[in-house]
């Protein structure tokens, strides 16, 4: 079953690709780049690149999760500079990607590359409750954080 949400042209004079699956078996929409001009992303830069979209989730229940792209990380060390980024329900401004170039060379950014994804995800709210004992022991229990190696 597909949700409906919401999405608003921010750029009326831009030619715009709007953010697809790429396959049938994609889990992310595509983000684009909305720029006119090809933008240089220097070595160890950062820079704030619009998609020209604004979305409203408008559920509750419903948060969207913007990701990096497998083979900009990896081919040429483009990068979230924030990791991950989310987008709550309630939130109706413009899609914004902070891209990062971790690699030793410049990168080229051109009108409607696919720069990011985004994923829409069910979010649980919780109530948390303080303790002073966890009244059952997970197999991890405390281990610590990589306590199960590499192999």
């Amino acid at each position: 079953m597909k949700r409906i949400i919401n999405i608003k042209l921010l750029n009326k004079n831009f030619n715009y690709k709007l953010p697809s699956y790429e396959t049938d078996g994609s889990a992310g929409l595509d983000l684009r780049a909305c720029i006119t001009n090809s933008i240089v992303l220097k070595s160890g830069q950062t820079k704030l690149i619009s998609t020209g979209i604004a979305i409203h989730i408008n559920n509750y229940n419903i948060a969207a999760i913007i990701l990096p792209r497998s083979g900009l990380s990896h081919n040429h060390g483009i990068i979230l500079s924030n990791n991950i980024g989310l987008i709550d329900p309630d939130y109706q401004g413009p899609i914004l990607i902070s891209l990062f170039n971790r690699s030793k060379y410049n990168f080229i950014i051109k009108p409607n590359y696919r720069i990011a994804q985004i994923i829409f995800t069910p979010i649980f709210k919780v109530k948390l409750k303080v303790v002073k004992h966890f009244t059952n022991r997970s197999k991890r229990f405390n281990k610590g954080f990589g306590h199960s190696g590499i192999e």
